[in-house]
């Protein structure tokens, strides 16, 4: 047997994967959440989260940002949906032997405004020059603070029910809440795919690469968020799975609801690609008490008047249903990979 390309694309295949090969050998936690809850951050004392990610986009500049700018904002938003303030991040970069010296002087600007934007320190790091015929990779680590905006959600969601995490949980949704999404989605995954690919599309569509982090402290403060995830690989489709697996629940989802643009859409479509499966990486889909929703609704909205509520939690089934456009039900599956790969 060897490793496989959709093993490490996100997922049906990468969960498998890892539960098979890697969380049996090495499974372990600091804090309250365990590596093989697969979240996107995880504690490692009352006060402080840790992630890490590598990244290997291609082509590794493209409209919107570069490997650099998601870099930074990718670390930056799994801290900061699991509630922490995103304060200090490693970055070691991989750069293949004959690169151009001007992509990489692109690059590394991204990264200095990037981290200037998310207001966090690059304190350590390392380079190395190969041979391998890999462009530049760059892995990144980040560690995120408690921050008085989680303090205050936490507050507001007891007040309403019991949560007994200290952090905001994959597994924090239940029945009855509202499903917020922060804006259009797909746009980053399918502007990877027409640059890689010189696709003849009549279409301007950049990456929305983003520290969502600015907006995600702002709807915080309102209170209400009881799981919250950034819908990169596997997109829309695989984070809503995720929430609704994890939390014992099921999602319903309105088609007609969730931002989109037609023309994404219709690009997306014939290329026979499910939008709800394309990376993002500058959006966050949440979980509200729906007593809070709106308000929450209304904060999101003055960053991406985009933002919207898509639907609704429930105990009627476990899986995530959506209501289309004509009225018919149908199941929304987790995807087996990213129809993309390097996108992230």
């Amino acid at each position: 047997m060897i490793v496989r390309r959709e093993d490490g694309a996100g997922g049906k295949y990468m969960s498998e994967f890892l539960k098979k090969y890697v969380f049996p050998k090495i499974s372990s936690k600091a804090g309250e959440i365990a590596l093989e809850d697969m979240e996107d951050s995880a504690d490692f004392s009352e006060n402080f989260v840790l992630t890490t990610d590598s990244y290997t986009v291609k082509p590794p500049l493209f409209r919107g940002g570069s490997i650099g700018s998601l870099a930074v904002c990718g670390t930056a938003n799994d801290l900061a949906v699991v509630g922490a303030k995103p304060s200090y991040m490693s970055l070691s970069l991989i750069v293949q032997e004959g690169f151009e010296i001007e992509k990489l002087e692109r690059i590394m600007e991204d990264i200095s405004k990037a981290k200037d934007e998310v207001g966090v320190k690059v304190i350590t790091g390392d380079t190395k020059v190969v041979e391998a015929n890999i462009e530049i990779f760059i892995n990144t680590t980040g560690v995120g603070e408690r921050s008085e905006e989680l303090e205050e959600n936490l507050e507001a969601v007891r007040s309403y029910r019991e949560y007994p995490f200290r952090w905001i949980r994959d597994k924090g949704a239940k029945e009855g809440e509202a499903v917020i999404v922060s804006g259009n989605v797909a746009e980053h995954g399918l502007t990877i795919l027409l640059e890689r690919e010189s696709l003849n599309f009549e279409i301007d569509v950049s990456s929305d690469v983003y520290p969502v982090w600015k907006f995600v402290r702002k709807a915080l403060k309102v209170g209400g968020i009881t799981s919250m995830k950034d819908p990169t690989r596997g997109g829309l489709a695989n984070a809503l799975n995720e929430i609704a697996e994890k939390s014992g629940v099921g999602i319903l989802v309105e088609e007609e609801k969730i931002p989109i643009r037609e023309d994404v859409k219709f690009v997306c479509e014939t290329l026979g690609i499910d939008p709800l499966s394309m990376a993002n990486e500058g959006k966050v889909v949440m979980t509200v008490v729906k007593d809070l929703a709106d308000e929450v609704l209304q904060v999101l909205k003055k960053f991406d008047e985009n933002a919207e509520i898509i639907g609704y939690t429930t105990k009627e089934f476990s899986e995530v249903v959506m209501k289309t456009r004509i009225g018919t039900m149908k199941v929304v599956p987790p995807p087996v990979m990213d129809p993309v790969p390097r996108v992230c």
